[in-house]
């Protein structure tokens, strides 16, 4: 059954923002993208407010949502977690796992490989376990593993091409082993929760075939003008385009002047929005689990329980489109650019821009439809609405 949607049609392409054009589908794929005009079929009435159409979001960092966290979950939560996220606007996810042992992370890709499977989930990140103790966030320290590129390649190769990102500390020991492990396989490296001098960072930076960095400012040392650091190297590789960063702009983990800052600074082809989601996003406040740790959720705040005071943010509660917002309304990004980095940026990162990120004919029927203030109107997956 044909599907003809019509409104502010954020294309993500050359075609630009047309703001009165017609998106036309019947099936997996895109057909039409253009002005109304333009269109040979039967035309939608005009609205006094035109919904928005962009693409589906892509959010690669996800620990979870709806209850639900990828690292604890059974097979019923995981579809839990992922349907929360794609009702909300998130076409395109990614599962992140944190530092576990060898078999806690073969067992949890043995459980997320059918949601791969399936296309609830595009694949697998591990956020460590071979990342600095020093910057462990909600990491267990007891899970850590120093640089252990044979057991990298095993996992892997247990994931059969599900993995499609690992973060790693540039400190570890044996890191280009590991760098080349991921290289080999066409895994993005994604460098984070470290403490990495300058010089090992800008190294860190070109040792992979894809590289991003785990959510900027978070887990690592801060800018200081006088001691470069890994943030330093960072923020220049992106400002480049050699890498792409990941910014969790939530209202939490980065102020909003620091968000707009970023996306003046490095523009939006070289930022991915991620939200950090764990199980408590979409969930009232209460008490939580994120892998092996306790976490409390207050005023929507994630934190590690801590009897003796505020732990360290332990993931994030919002949705990927909560975050296309907040970047929008409170950090004061043009919506282009906010779309850019919240579909465009993180397609082209994980090699899937021919797929998706965009919307041009011939392209999938992801989409994500808002009214004005970006509030999910109705969400197709493949061409199908999407009902959470």
């Amino acid at each position: 059954m044909r599907t003809t949607l019509r409104g502010r049609i954020l294309t993500l392409t050359e075609a630009g923002d047309i703001p009165d054009g017609v998106v036309s589908f019947d099936g997996p794929d895109l057909e039409f993208v253009g002005p109304a005009g333009d269109f040979p079929g039967a035309l939608p009435s005009p609205t006094e407010l035109p919904p928005v159409i962009l693409p589906g979001l892509i959010d690669v960092h996800c620990h979870g949502g709806g209850g639900f966290g990828f690292p604890e979950a059974d097979a019923a939560g995981v579809a839990a977690a992922a349907g929360f996220h794609r009702g909300r606007g998130t076409t395109t996810l990614v599962a992140s796992l944190v530092s576990a042992t060898e078999a806690e992370l073969c067992a949890r890709m043995d459980v997320l490989g059918a949601a791969v499977d399936s296309g609830l989930l595009e694949g697998i990140h591990l956020e460590g376990p071979f990342i600095s103790a020093h910057r462990c966030g909600a990491h267990d320290p007891e899970r850590i593993h120093g640089g252990d590129p044979a057991m990298l390649r095993r996992l892997v190769e247990h994931a059969g091409g599900r993995i499609v990102s690992v973060t790693i500390a540039p400190e570890v020991s044996e890191f280009d082993a590991l760098a080349d492990v991921l290289a080999d396989a066409n895994v993005v490296l994604s460098l984070g929760h470290t403490v990495a001098d300058y010089e090992r960072s800008v190294h860190a930076m070109y040792r992979g075939r894809r590289v991003s960095i785990t959510h900027l400012f978070n887990a690592m040392p801060g800018l200081a003008h006088r001691d470069a650091n890994f943030l330093t190297a960072a923020m220049a590789a992106a400002g480049r385009g050699d890498v792409v960063a990941e910014v969790i702009a939530d209202g939490v983990h980065l102020a909003d002047g620091t968000v707009r800052m970023v996306f003046d600074t490095l523009g939006p082809h070289n930022l991915a929005l991620i939200t950090d989601a764990m199980a408590a996003a979409g969930e009232p406040d209460g008490r939580y689990q994120l892998g092996s740790l306790d976490v409390v959720v207050r005023d929507g705040v994630s934190r590690l329980y801590d009897p003796h005071g505020a732990g360290a943010i332990a993931g994030g509660t919002s949705s990927a489109s909560d975050v296309l917002r907040r970047t929008v309304f409170h950090a004061g990004v043009e919506l282009w650019d906010a779309a850019v980095a919240a579909a465009a940026t993180p397609a082209r990162l994980l090699g899937i821009a021919h797929r998706v990120g965009s919307l041009r004919a011939g392209l999938r029927a992801d989409l994500l439809v808002t009214d004005h203030h970006l509030n999910p109107l109705t969400v197709y997956k493949d061409g199908i609405p999407w009902n959470s």
